[in-house]
C-alpha cells in the first residue's frame, strides 16, 4: 500500500506540473497562465476537486497511440467561489494545443451534467485549438454533446465562458450559447474561419486580432460581454459576477436580506440627481452617473460596455438586493434605440428573468433611430426582441421615467402597458407619441402653412401641445404612471418597491416555448 501511495503521489504531482516544463515556459511566454494556475485564481484556495484527472484517450492513427497524456488536454472539477459551489473546466493548451477529442469531450460532458444535477454555475476556461483533427468525426460529435448541454442548461444554471486563448471553428459556438463571455485583450481570439481560410476564399488579408480579437468582439460583434487587459483581473471579475448571480433558476440572487447595503434607504436625500440631469430634454448627460447615485456603494457591473453604448445594461445591488438595470444613455446617439441596443437589452432582460433578478428600467428615450440602414437591416423584427423579452419577463419590474419617453420606444422600455409592476416619473418627464415640435408640425401643418407668421404660429401650437398632452402629470392622471417623485427619493422608492415585490409570482401560460423574433 505504501508503494502504491508513493506512486499515486508522484502521478498527481506530474499532473500538476503538466506534460513538459518547456510547454509551461512557452505558455508563460505568450503571456498566459497554465490551466491550473487559472483555476487557482478563480476558486477559493484549496477548494478544487478534480474529476477524471487520469483520463487518457484511446484513439489510434497519426501517431496518437504513442502520445496518451493523462487528462487529455482538459482539467475538470468543482470548487467554491466565496463559499458557493461552482463547476469548472479548462483547456490545457500544453497538451494537443487544448484541442478537443473524444475523451476530452466526455470529460466536459461529465462536468456539465454534474453542474446541471447539482444546480450550480459552470465556468469554462477556453484556450484550445478547436477539434482534434486526428480523431475526425468523433471530435465533432464531442462538440455536439457540449452544445446540446449548453442549450439544455440555458436558464437553469449560469454559464460563463472565459476566453483566454484561441477559440476557433465549432469551439466558438459553445461560448455563444452561454450567458456571459469574458475575453482577455491580446491573447483571446474567437472566429468561425481563421485568417488563412478568409484569405483563400475572399482574398482578404486579416490578422487574428483584426478578425476575432477581444476588442472586435467587445465593440463590433457584441459577442464579448466583459473585456479585460489581463487574466488576473478577468478572473477576479468572474468571481464578482458569480457573487451577483443565484446558483440556479430555483433560487433568488444572494444578498436579498440587505446584508450588502451600506447606505440606509431612509438616509437623507442627496441633491446630486437633481443636478446631474438637465431639465432641457435636448441636453446630454451620462446615465452611468445616475446609476451610481442610485445603487448601493455606487458599484455596478456593466455588461457590453463598449457595444451599443446608447443603452446601459448593468447588475448592481439596491438595498442589498441584486437588480438588473436597463437605461437609455443620452451621451450616445441621444439614447435612441437601434438594432444593437435592442438586441443587447433583450438578451440582458432574458438573462435577468431566467435567474430571478428584478429589473429596473431608467427611461430617457427619444424613439427608435430612423434611417434606411436600420429599416433594411431589420429594426422591426430585431427591435421586437426587446419588446418580447420585457413582455415575457415575470420578475419584479419597476420603471422610472427621467425625462423624455416618446413613441414606440416608450412602450418598449417596460411601460405599464406591457406589464411593468410599478412606474414612476420625475417632474421633468415628457411622455408622448413624439416630441412637441414634431407633433405640432403634423397636427397643425395646414394652419402653420396658412399663417401670416408661421414661426409664431408654430411656437404657439408647440406650447399648446406641451401644455395639454405633455405636462409632467398627464400620464399619472391617466394611471399610466403610479407617481411623480422627487428625483432625490429615487433610491428609496426603488428599494421599497423591490422589497414589496420580492415574493412576486406571475406564471406564464402553459406552452412548450414562445416563438420570439429572430
Amino acid at each position: 500500500m505504501h508503494e502504491r501511495l508513493v506512486e499515486l503521489a508522484d502521478l498527481q504531482q506530474a499532473l500538476r506540473r503538466g506534460p513538459d516544463p518547456a510547454a509551461t515556459e512557452r505558455q508563460h511566454a505568450r503571456g498566459k497562465r497554465t490551466v491550473r494556475e487559472r483555476i487557482d485564481l478563480l476558486l477559493d484556495q484549496g477548494s478544487f476537486t478534480e474529476v477524471e484527472g487520469l483520463r487518457r484517450h484511446r484513439a489510434t492513427g497519426f501517431g496518437l497511440e504513442r502520445k496518451r497524456p493523462h487528462g487529455d488536454g482538459v482539467v475538470t472539477g468543482w470548487g467554491t467561489v466565496n463559499g458557493r459551489q461552482v463547476f469548472v473546466y479548462g483547456h490545457d493548451f500544453r497538451i494537443f494545443g487544448g484541442a478537443l477529442g473524444e475523451a476530452h469531450a466526455q470529460k466536459i460532458h461529465k462536468i456539465m451534467d454534474l453542474a446541471e444535477a447539482a444546480g450550480a454555475p459552470l465556468v469554462a476556461l477556453c484556450d484550445g485549438a478547436g477539434a482534434r483533427i486526428q480523431e475526425g468525426v468523433t471530435a465533432l460529435a464531442g462538440y455536439g454533446g457540449i452544445f446540446t448541454r449548453n442549450v439544455r442548461m440555458s436558464g437553469v444554471v449560469p454559464q460563463i465562458s472565459v476566453i483566454l486563448g484561441p477559440c476557433a471553428g465549432g469551439a466558438a459556438y459553445s461560448p455563444a450559447l452561454t450567458d456571459f463571455v469574458f475575453m482577455v485583450r491580446g491573447t483571446a481570439q474567437m472566429y468561425i474561419t481563421g485568417p488563412d481560410v478568409v484569405q483563400a476564399v475572399t482574398g482578404e488579408r486579416v490578422t487574428h486580432e483584426q478578425l476575432g480579437g477581444a476588442d472586435v468582439h467587445a465593440s463590433l460583434s457584441g459577442v464579448c460581454t466583459f473585456l479585460h487587459d489581463d487574466e488576473q483581473t478577468c478572473l477576479e471579475d468572474v468571481r464578482y459576477l458569480l457573487d451577483l448571480l443565484p446558483s440556479n433558476n430555483r433560487e433568488l440572487p444572494p444578498g436579498g436580506d440587505g446584508a450588502h447595503d451600506s447606505r440606509s434607504q431612509d438616509a437623507p436625500p442627496a441633491d446630486a440627481l437633481v443636478n446631474l440631469v438637465p431639465a432641457d430634454p435636448h441636453q446630454a448627460y451620462d446615465m452611468r452617473a445616475v446609476v451610481k447615485e442610485i445603487v448601493d456603494d455606487a458599484e455596478y457591473l456593466e455588461l457590453h460596455e463598449r457595444w451599443a453604448p446608447n443603452i446601459v445594461c448593468a447588475l448592481a445591488r439596491l438595498g442589498g438586493q441584486v437588480v438588473g438595470i436597463v437605461a437609455n444613455q443620452p451621451m450616445a446617439g441621444a439614447g435612441a434605440l437601434d438594432i444593437d441596443a435592442s438586441e443587447k437589452g433583450a438578451r440582458f432582460v432574458q438573462m435577468c428573468d431566467s435567474f430571478n433578478i428584478p429589473l429596473v428600467t431608467l427611461v430617457d428615450v427619444p424613439g427608435f433611430l430612423p434611417g434606411t440602414d436600420q429599416e433594411h437591416d431589420g429594426i422591426i423584427r430585431r427591435g421586437a426582441k426587446l419588446l418580447y423579452a420585457y413582455c415575457n419577463a415575470t420578475v419584479p419590474r419597476v420603471q422610472v421615467i427621467l425625462r423624455k419617453a416618446y413613441g414606440g420606444a416608450y412602450i418598449v422600455m417596460d411601460s405599464r402597458s406591457i406589464g411593468c409592476d410599478l412606474s414612476f416619473a420625475w417632474p421633468t418627464n415628457e411622455i408622448a407619441v413624439m416630441g412637441a415640435e414634431a407633433a405640432a408640425n403634423v397636427v397643425f401643418r395646414r394652419e402653420i402653412a396658412r399663417s401670416p407668421d408661421p414661426r409664431q404660429t408654430r411656437a404657439e401650437r408647440v406650447a399648446e401641445y406641451q401644455d395639454q398632452l405633455m405636462h409632467p402629470y398627464y400620464a399619472a392622471e391617466r394611471g399610466l404612471v403610479d407617481d411623480v417623485i422627487d428625483p432625490r427619493r429615487t433610491r428609496q422608492v426603488l428599494i421599497r418597491s423591490l422589497r414589496m415585490l420580492r415574493a412576486k409570482h406571475a406564471p406564464l401560460p402553459q406552452r412548450k416555448h414562445g416563438n420570439q423574433p429572430a
